[in-house]
């Protein structure tokens, strides 16, 4: 982590959300996020990411539990807990017909900054998001990347304490979105306390101290990316078979080489090499006669990490 704080900034203890109709969108999440951090929720559509940023910016009522933001309930004193924190919304909020300038100036009047600070500030986050060739064009010219921007540049304005970015890249094509990762971890190496959800693996590994792995609301794993590979060894062993799937995991069983840390995508066995030489393993397969179409070793992603907890795909 880079030059992180004992304290906790974001401190969450049984937070859950249960929406009219008995849906359970967040059950019982516990973590913390500490100064100077960067933590990653990541998980597919669904998972309860966006629910856990809402109740975290107070958008959202949690049905129990409690966070707190910087030692503010974020419950019981929703006005505090705004004034220590911004967010990045997944859906753009900026407003289209104004210049990029303008929403800066509604956002710190909203704010309550005075005129020479709300003019320094301005001048300063156009500057670090490179904006100021495009600052006094209306908003609906902007590139998607350049709204995004503005939209980063927008909630830095009252120096906030934690950033939530929700879903920061989605829908942006691959250049706009390698431009935007670029200024979110100029953030991080400032020691900026961020919280972001994706699920976008590349980003979790590249921006993340530390990312926890959400599910149907539940956390089912929490480390550093580097921890959460580790788990899964050097390499994974992909093993495509002809014929039944079931048929080849029983005679990799009767082997002693499958175990509960194999797990399957469509017609594909990964194996995780874990403290085993993959060379040891790929010859254990082969001598098992099974008739294979393809048998190849790769270095663990994220994704694998996922599949083996959860079965699915993000």
């Amino acid at each position: 982590m880079h030059g992180t704080s004992a304290r906790p900034v974001i401190d969450v203890r049984g937070l859950t959300k249960t929406y009219p109709g008995g849906v359970e969108a967040v059950k019982g999440l516990d973590f913390e996020v500490h100064g100077g951090e960067v933590f990653g929720l990541l998980g597919p559509n669904g998972a309860g990411k966006s629910t856990t940023v809402g109740m975290l910016t107070t958008t959202v009522a949690p049905t129990s539990g409690q966070a707190l933001l910087a030692g503010v309930d974020v419950a019981e004193d929703p006005i505090a807990a705004r004034r220590v924190s911004a967010v990045v919304f997944q859906d753009p909020v900026v407003d289209r017909p104004l210049t990029g300038r303008h929403n800066l100036a509604v956002h710190a009047r909203l704010w309550g900054l005075d005129r020479a600070t709300t003019r320094t500030r301005i001048g300063s986050v156009l500057d670090a998001f490179g904006l100021d060739d495009v600052a006094d064009r209306t908003v609906d010219t902007y590139s998607g990347g350049q709204r995004r921007r503005l939209e980063l540049a927008r909630a830095l304005l009252s120096n906030p304490q934690v950033l939530f970015l929700d879903e920061p890249t989605v829908g942006l094509d691959p250049r706009i979105r390698f431009e935007l990762l670029d200024h979110i971890a100029g953030l991080r190496a400032r020691g900026m306390t961020i919280l972001v959800t994706t699920h976008y693996l590349d980003e979790a590994e590249q921006l993340c101290d530390r990312v926890a792995i959400i599910n149907r609301g539940r956390i089912i794993a929490l480390d550093t990316p580097a921890g959460l590979l580790a788990g899964l060894g050097r390499e994974i062993v992909e093993l495509r078979v002809d014929g039944h799937l079931e048929t080849a995991l029983a005679a990799l069983g009767r082997q002693g080489i499958a175990s509960t840390e194999v797990f399957t995508v469509g017609g594909t066995v990964l194996l995780p090499t874990r403290d085993r030489p993959a060379a040891d393993l790929v010859g254990a397969i082969r001598a098992t006669g099974l008739p294979t179409r393809a048998l190849t070793t790769r270095a663990p992603t994220l994704d694998d990490v996922y599949l083996q907890t959860t079965g699915e795909t993000l």
